[in-house]
C-alpha cells in the first residue's frame, strides 16, 4: 500500500513521501555503502523481512532513486544501484548518521546489539592498508553469544577484499581477538578505543604482533565514528 500523501506542495512534505517510510533511509545506507544485490542488503538489514526489502526497492525505482539492473558478472541475476538523484542522497544519509551519532545518547544505541550487522560493516569498512601483503585472516570471537553466533572469520586478500564467515574457512589464523559484543560496537562507533579495552581486560588480542598493534586502524571503524561523542556519552557508554 502506498503512504498517503501529505498533500503539500512544500518539497520537504514531497521527499518526506519518498524518505521516510519504514526502513527507507537505512536501506539507502546499505546502497549508498555499495550494497547492490539483494542477499547482500539483507545482510545489512537482518531484521527486515525479504517482503519488505523488495517492496522498498520497487518503490525506490518508481520515485527514479534506484535503478534495477541485470548483473554485470552473473546471468540471469540483478543488481540494484543509485541513480543521481539517489547519488544526490548521500549528504543527506550522512548528515542523518552524524546527528545520530554526535546527538543521540550512546548507551541507548548500545542496547541495540546485532554481531551479524555489526561484522558485516567490519567487513566493507575495514583498511588492509597496514596489514601484509598476503593473506590475513583474523578470528574473532564473542564468548558470551550462542554458539552458532560466537565465531567468525575475517579473511583479507591482497587486491581481491574482505570476505566474513561465519564457518571456519581452513585457513591459519594470524590473530585471534575475543571480547563482549557490546565492547566491539562502542569500539567500531566510536565511543571506545581499542587500547581501552586491552588496558582494561575487556578485549584480548593473541598471535601476529604487528596486527594487534594496528587493529585500531585496519578495523575501519563506523563512518559516523568520527562524529565524537561528547565525555559524557562516552562515560554512560563504558
Amino acid at each position: 500500500m502506498a503512504q498517503a500523501s501529505y498533500k503539500q506542495f512544500c518539497p520537504v512534505a514531497m521527499a518526506a513521501e519518498i524518505l521516510c517510510t519504514r526502513w527507507t533511509v537505512v536501506l539507502l545506507r546499505e546502497l549508498i555503502a555499495g550494497s547492490t544485490r539483494f542477499n547482500d542488503l539483507r545482510r545489512g538489514l537482518p531484521r527486515m523481512s525479504p517482503a519488505l526489502l523488495s517492496r522498498r526497492l520497487k518503490e525506490l525505482v518508481s520515485a527514479g532513486v534506484v535503478e534495477r539492473m541485470r548483473a554485470r558478472r552473473e546471468p540471469g541475476a540483478f543488481e540494484y544501484r543509485l541513480t543521481e538523484a539517489g547519488r544526490a542522497l548521500e549528504p543527506v544519509i550522512e548528515a542523518v548518521g552524524m546527528w545520530g551519532q554526535r546527538w543521540l545518547e550512546t548507551a541507548k544505541s548500545l542496547e541495540q546489539l546485532d554481531v551479524s550487522l555489526l561484522m558485516w560493516d567490519m567487513r566493507r569498512n575495514l583498511d588492509p592498508t597496514p596489514l601484509p601483503t598476503r593473506r590475513s585472516v583474523i578470528h574473532i570471537q564473542y564468548p558470551e553469544l550462542p554458539r552458532t553466533r560466537r565465531a567468525w572469520w575475517l579473511l583479507v586478500e591482497p587486491n581481491v577484499g574482505t570476505d566474513l564467515c561465519e564457518i571456519d574457512p581452513g585457513f591459519d589464523v594470524d590473530l585471534y581477538v575475543s571480547t563482549d559484543l557490546r565492547t566491539m560496537t562502542a569500539i567500531w562507533i566510536g565511543a571506545d578505543t581499542v587500547a581501552n579495552a586491552v588496558r582494561d581486560e575487556r578485549l584480548s588480542l593473541t598471535g601476529d604482533r604487528k596486527l594487534a598493534a594496528a587493529m585500531q586502524t585496519w578495523l575501519g571503524l563506523s563512518p559516523f565514528a568520527r562524529a565524537a561523542p561528547t565525555e559524557n556519552e562516552r562515560k554512560l557508554a563504558s
